[in-house]
């Protein structure tokens, strides 16, 4: 039977190398009363701290619980039938591998509670004259003019891709921002830095590179908006 070692002081760096030693330890126990007791002592507090500071960093407020401690609990129910996964030699931190783990989880959960939101939106707001909503009307689809100038925008880009972003990453990352356009139907924009997330599961690099390149795009992006609007078309 595996020793479980007594319980430390929690301390501000709740997710620590003890942390990832314990979840080695859990994966390698086959007792399950010892594998109760190091979870309790060991991991639980890490996993508890990691969902509430990912829960209020990124704001992913949009729950359908009034409890946000009810929603910890599913996220880290969902983590521990996760947990046999990790592997230290892959090179992985746990740290890093659950909390990427949470954001997944948190991402597409706050998409799904968003867009019920949505639609219970009333009708008025989103076929209002200053509505930028697409919505359906039985079985007709209804656009409006941004929707249909940022359909436009993406093509145009997308075709001319490696002339306006001639190194190769650049060109993956402005693809990866355009996918979020592309995806918008389904993908509802509710958080800036949960965007970010999204975009650096698709491209590995950091956050300014991401911005410098969104920010060649929205230049690109308003430089013909007010024409379009003006004029119903294009001219890129």
């Amino acid at each position: 039977m595996a020793e479980v070692r007594k319980r430390r002081k929690k301390s501000k760096n709740y997710f620590t190398q003890d942390t990832e030693d314990a979840i080695v330890l859990y994966n390698n126990t086959e007792c399950s009363e010892t594998r109760s007791k190091i979870y309790e002592r060991e991991i639980h507090f890490a996993f508890f701290k990691l969902t509430q500071n990912i829960i209020h960093t990124f704001k992913f407020y949009h729950t359908d619980v009034e409890n946000l401690e009810h929603l910890q609990h599913e996220i880290i129910t969902f983590l521990l039938s996760k947990i046999h996964l990790f592997d230290p030699s892959r090179g992985a931190k746990a740290y890093s591998y659950f909390g990427t783990i949470v954001k997944r989880w948190l991402i597409l959960y706050n998409t799904k509670n968003y867009n019920k939101k949505i639609k219970k939106v009333d009708v008025d707001i989103l076929t209002g004259e200053n509505s930028t909503h697409t919505y359906s009307q039985g079985d007709e689809k209804v656009k409006s003019d941004l929707d249909r100038y940022v359909d436009i925008f993406v093509d145009h880009v997308s075709e001319n891709i490696y002339e306006l972003f001639p190194k190769k990453n650049d060109a993956q990352i402005a693809d990866a921002i355009l996918e979020l356009f592309r995806k918008r139907e389904t993908l509802e924009v509710f958080n800036k830095k949960a965007l970010y997330i999204y975009i650096r599961e698709m491209v590995d690099v950091k956050t300014p590179k991401i911005t410098k390149i969104a920010d060649k795009l929205y230049d690109i992006f308003k430089q013909q908006y007010i024409f379009f609007l003006e004029n119903g078309y294009a001219r890129f």
